[in-house]
């Protein structure tokens, strides 16, 4: 089997919309907005043991607003939420203003962390985080959005850059390919994630590919087919040098290393060996290996800290009880992962529980999402709350 009936068609990132202390690194020479000289970063390394990920300035500034109405004790332990090292989505094509703002002043010992999430008919198996672009728009997508994307890092050359490529796209093509709006979209993400791997493979870039997680493509008869799509994408962009691997529990909620996993004990685990992401991680690092593709990992740790949400695996829409999760680091204890990053910014909606929204998503009325929630993107902050409430480790 592929999946069970129940997560077929769960999958949607619903995203978006002091530095880490675990990282020891030596700091270089710098200059104002980035190194004195033009970053250029081997691929073929861990980037990570040299550079922390970078606190950046947006989501600094919506912590910050959130400190701001709650109590004193409470408000310092979510100003230490703001230090920490996050991901910035530009999941619009007017959102890519986001970004050149929060790279003033980026240390030379920092990466910025880039989420490149804007492919026609994005989402297609899901409402919540559906895309400004309908499907057939490719040409938009590359001139107006990643070629403008392109511009930006070549501008900031001296400063290095860690993009996370178009979330859920690929394994969506994978898993709910029989779903109409998927079927419609695959020619499209296709040709723009490799198009996107292609131009923005630029010297100051790590490029990692999203791969859902294990509860996704983890299942036995998932790993394989979800190399080879993942694998095609990378040569049909021509092997970019600057391409490292795959992206994990982006928008998340599993474990890295828990054992038994989650959901070890449901019925139809037996199909499914990637129980945590460190399984998967190396699970679908040998096929991805297999299929000729570099198969090196970062896992977006930022809201796992507490299991036990989730129903099911495919239950994605800001699940109750959870917490943020392990800080970023490139102490892993496996080869192939080599970092625990933030990826989703921890207080933004991934859905609305409002039934009357155009974008309302089932999954976001289930009983194990926590309600009421704004849209997909907006500051949820009796969320961001609860994640600090939960937090492991705690703040």
């Amino acid at each position: 089997m592929q999946l069970s009936f129940a997560t077929l068609i769960a999958f949607a990132a619903g995203a978006i919309g002091a530095p880490a202390t675990t990282i020891e690194n030596v700091v270089p020479r710098q200059a104002p907005g980035g190194c004195s000289s033009p970053v250029q970063l081997d691929a073929k390394t861990n980037v990570w043991t040299s550079y922390t990920l970078h606190p950046n300035s947006f989501y600094r500034a919506e912590v910050e607003a959130a400190a701001a109405s709650m109590s004193s004790s409470d408000a310092a332990k979510a100003l230490k939420v703001a230090d920490i090292g996050t991901f910035l989505w530009a999941d619009t094509i007017a959102n890519i203003d986001r970004v050149e703002p929060a790279l003033q002043g980026v240390p030379c010992n920092h990466i910025f962390g880039l989420v490149v999430y804007d492919l026609p008919g994005r989402d297609c198996a899901a409402k919540a985080s559906n895309g400004e672009l309908p499907v057939g728009a490719i040409n938009r997508y590359k001139t107006e959005y990643i070629d403008k994307l392109a511009a930006l890092i070549k501008k900031y050359s001296n400063t290095a850059f860690a993009l996370v490529i178009e979330p859920d796209s690929l394994p969506n093509l994978v898993t709910n390919s029989n779903v109409a709006a998927c079927q419609q979209s695959a020619s499209g993400y296709r040709e723009g994630v490799a198009y996107a791997l292609k131009t923005l493979n630029l010297p100051n870039v790590v490029q990692y590919i999203d791969a859902g997680h294990g509860g996704w493509l983890g299942w036995n008869d998932n790993l394989q087919p979800g190399a080879r799509e993942l694998a095609n994408a990378y040569k049909n962009a021509g092997s970019p040098s600057q391409f490292r691997g795959f992206a994990t529990n982006v928008a998340g909620w599993n474990q890295w290393d828990a054992e038994p996993g989650e959901f070890a004990s449901a019925p139809d685990a037996q199909w499914n060996k990637a129980q945590n992401e460190k399984k998967y991680v190396e699970l679908f690092g040998a096929a991805l290996a297999s299929a000729g593709m570099p198969n090196h990992a970062i896992v977006d740790t930022g809201r796992s800290g507490k299991p036990g949400g989730r129903l099911e695996w495919g239950d994605w829409c800001n699940v109750v009880n959870t917490g943020f999760g392990k800080r970023p680091s490139s102490s892993t204890g496996s080869t192939l992962a080599d970092a625990f990053v933030w990826v989703k910014p921890g207080g933004e909606s991934d859905g609305t529980s409002d039934t009357t929204a155009v974008r309302y998503d089932s999954f976001c009325g289930k009983s194990d999402a926590f309600k009421p929630s704004p849209e997909a993107g907006q500051w949820h902050q009796a969320f961001f709350e609860q994640l600090l409430k939960n937090a492991n480790p705690a703040f």
